[in-house]
Order: C-alpha cells, then structure tokens, then sequence
C-alpha cells in the first residue's frame, strides 16, 4: 500500500475552492452530495427528473436537469450503477456526445461507482488523451452509513489528482489509498463485496437452522459477534436479518451485478472462487422468486423460505 499521508493535501478543514459536480443522485449519491454541501462545498448536481430540484435545493445543492451546467467542473463526481452508465454519461457513443468531451484540461472525474476493471482503465485512458485525471473512490456501506459520513473510501489513481479530491473524500468517512492504478480500487471493492455476500449467505442459513431448532438466532448472534465475529458486516446485517429488513441499501439485482464482475475477475486471473459461485446462484434464485427490489440481505429470506419457514 501506498503512504496515505503523500496523497493528502493541504487544505486543512477548509472546504476546497474546486467547483465540484455530482452525477447520479440516487440514494448514495444524494447523501454524498448532501454531506459535501453541509461542510461548505458548492455542489452543483445534475437530476433527469425536475421533479427532484425543489428537494435537492432544500438540501443546499445547486441542481440542474442540463448536463452543460457541470461542464465547467473542476472535479466531477460520479456515482452510477454500472460500466454501461458511466460510459454513456461521460463517453457517449460519438466522439462529442459525452460529458467528458466537454469538460477542460485538468478536470478530474472522481468516480465512486462499483465498476470493472477493465472499464476503471478504459475510462482513465480515456480522460488522459483528453488532458483530464480519472480517480477511482469506491465505497464501503450503505446510504445510513453516507449520511453518517462512515462510508470507508478505496482510492487509486494520479497522485497529484488525489491530493486535489482529499478535502473532498475525508468528508465522507475513513480513506484508504491504495495505488496509482485506478482499477486497483475497483478491484479492492469488489472483493470486498463478496465477503458481505458469502457472510450474508452464511448468515441466512444459519439463522434459518436456529429458528428450526426453536433456538433464539439474536441470542446466537450476540455471542458470536461479542467473541470471534464482530466486525461492522456480522453485526448490522445479522440484526436486520434477524429483524426481517430487507429494505433496500443495495439491491439484488445490483448486488449480483457486482458478483459477477467479481467472478469475471477471478477467471480472468485463472483463480477458482466457488463460494461467489453459489452466491450468484442464490441471487438469481431470490430475484427469480420476486426478491428484486429488496436488499441482498435477502439472500436470507430465501433460505427462510427453502427451509419452510
């Protein structure tokens, strides 16, 4: 790993003087730009709906529905559900179709977006032929976590253009800078990822086989995570799961969107990971029984369900 403190700058508390952008504003994205407006950035967000500016303006940000209002952006953020939208958005399918073409040297397009690796490096070659910087920033935790500001940020990429995103990025929670490379975080985050999602399995089998024995699953849980499992994912989830709230953070369709780039991972790099495996199978399964738009915690709810519960 990289020394974090090369990549800080050196603003201080103060906000940065960057005029920043922010594209995709759905449940994350809203709370990241939320967050960034509070500690005094001026934050300018592009919504498609109109019916979303009275709302985002209530929450001090400067919206807009014309994309032409982030072009003169220092640094523009981007938190968008996949490969396929961050290339439209910024990329397009002609050469002038895409935001980037018309954003200026030296702008910095700071994507927060659970993305491939491939695409991480497609997209930085991309914006370096244009003079611009690419900056990957994923994150660790759901839209709680954001407005709380502990999301645990993964950030790879030109070190001077972290060091322009670092008054940014230590507003949002915990950074971890990993490299030069921005596919180097994206890779990070999708292995993390899959840790949740093999533990969520876990977890909803074996709740599944307590509540069956008539044992109290919490009661199993408070010994586990109080001893050997008491990290942030075996102890939130597990209470939701035990709770029944399969409200979305990360929905299943996007969850298993992640696993599968997980998995392209793995085999590009000739490396079996078969519990990723039957989790893909799982999420297919739960989405296949109605579970889309709920969240991937309700890899348990389907265990429930196979159990007759």
């Amino acid at each position: 790993m990289l020394d974090e403190e090369s990549f800080k700058g050196d603003t201080g508390n103060r906000p940065s003087l960057d005029k920043i952008g922010v594209i995709g504003l759905g449940l994350m994205g809203t709370e990241i730009a939320a967050n960034l407006a509070a500690v005094g950035h001026c934050v300018r967000a592009y919504v498609r709906r109109p019916a979303r500016l009275v709302e985002l303006k209530a929450l001090n940000l400067i919206p807009t529905t014309s994309m032409q209002d982030l072009s003169d952006c220092n640094i523009l953020l981007s938190m968008l559900p996949d490969d396929d939208a961050v290339r439209e958005v910024f990329f397009g399918k002609t050469a002038t179709e895409g935001i980037a073409a018309h954003l200026g040297p030296g702008t910095i397009h700071l994507s927060m977006s659970t993305i491939s690796t491939t695409a991480s490096a497609e997209f930085a070659h991309a914006h370096k032929i244009r003079g611009q910087d690419y900056v990957a920033a994923p994150v660790f935790g759901n839209p709680a976590a954001a407005k709380a500001r502990e999301l645990a940020v993964i950030v790879a990429g030109p070190v001077t253009a972290c060091k322009r995103c670092s008054p940014l990025i230590e507003r949002l929670g915990r950074t971890f800078f990993v490299g030069s490379e921005p596919a180097q975080a994206n890779l990070i985050k999708l292995l993390g990822n899959m840790m949740t999602a093999t533990t969520l399995q876990v977890l909803g089998e074996l709740i599944a086989l307590l509540r069956k024995r008539g044992q109290d699953p919490q009661q199993f849980l408070d010994i586990m995570t109080g001893t050997m499992f008491g990290s942030r994912v075996h102890t939130i989830y597990g209470r939701r799961i035990v709770a029944g709230d399969y409200a979305p953070g990360l929905a299943m369709p996007m969850a298993l969107k992640d696993v599968r780039l997980a998995l392209a991972e793995a085999e590009k790099a000739s490396v079996a990971i078969p519990s990723v495996s039957v989790v893909r199978d799982r999420m297919i399964t739960a989405i296949a029984r109605g579970h889309a738009a709920r969240d991937w915690t309700a890899l348990a709810l389907l265990a429930f369900e196979e159990a007759g519960l």
